[in-house]
């Protein structure tokens, strides 16, 4: 038997069912990052409120989903929760279980952002009479956001190959294609290499929408008006 099959490699180079399955792979990151930045902006800032109830409520949740493996969620979610009455379908399961542990590490890249804006800044707009919401959209967050974004495009990168856990449970996407294709062809080493091929190119691509992001929305504002200048 040989070990490698470059003929086996190059059939499935380009293979729809491969592609269809990275896709998902790049919808269920979407997905995830979406509801877990949600998440996590809230957790960060009730956090940040002041209020004791409140704080450890974000503490316990982020000391939850931070501590315990993402694949022993999915299980609980998807296997578990049945036993109580409370049914997911597979993509409904690791939707839910990667956004909540995404929320918990994203709330942290938030705080961060969010402390460090000089609190005088916020003590300014409040003299100036503008509300707490206002405050944060205006003034807060747009100074924090050029904190968050490169710590935020690290986790994206990570979040896309996370997604490979989800094949646990049987999420149809690029993992899982590749294992179900895999029983039946027999290719081990040239499928597992076309699908790392597939996500090196994924977090190659991500990386260059980051590092525009990083340019727009970056820390060097400064270095961006010298430039200008």
């Amino acid at each position: 038997m040989q070990a490698w099959r470059w003929d086996g490699f190059l059939d499935y180079l380009f293979n729809a069912y491969l592609l269809e399955g990275a896709a998902i792979s790049v919808a269920l990151t979407a997905g995830s990052l979406f509801f877990g930045l949600i998440l996590g902006v809230a957790i960060a800032l009730l956090r940040l409120s002041g209020r004791r109830v409140l704080s450890g409520f974000a503490q316990f949740y982020c000391w939850i989903f931070r501590g315990t493996p993402l694949l022993v969620q999915l299980l609980i979610i998807y296997t578990g929760l049945p036993l109580l009455g409370v049914r997911f379908s597979v993509w409904e399961a690791a939707l839910i279980g990667i956004s909540l542990n995404e929320g918990a590490y994203l709330s942290e890249i938030v705080r961060a952002g969010i402390l460090s804006v000089p609190k005088g800044q916020r003590e300014a707009a409040a003299a100036l009479g503008l509300h707490k919401a206002q405050i944060f959209r205006l003034v807060t967050w747009p100074q924090a956001l050029r904190v968050v974004i490169p710590p935020l495009g690290n986790s994206v990168n990570g979040l896309l190959k996370t997604t490979s856990v989800a094949s646990v449970i049987s999420v149809d996407e690029l993992l899982r294609r590749t294992q179900i294709l895999i029983q039946e062809r027999f290719l081990v080493l040239e499928l597992f290499a076309v699908a790392a091929l597939y996500y090196l190119v994924l977090t190659t691509l991500w990386e260059v929408v980051q590092r525009r992001l990083e340019r727009r929305y970056g820390r060097g504002w400064g270095a961006e008006s010298a430039d200008r200048r």
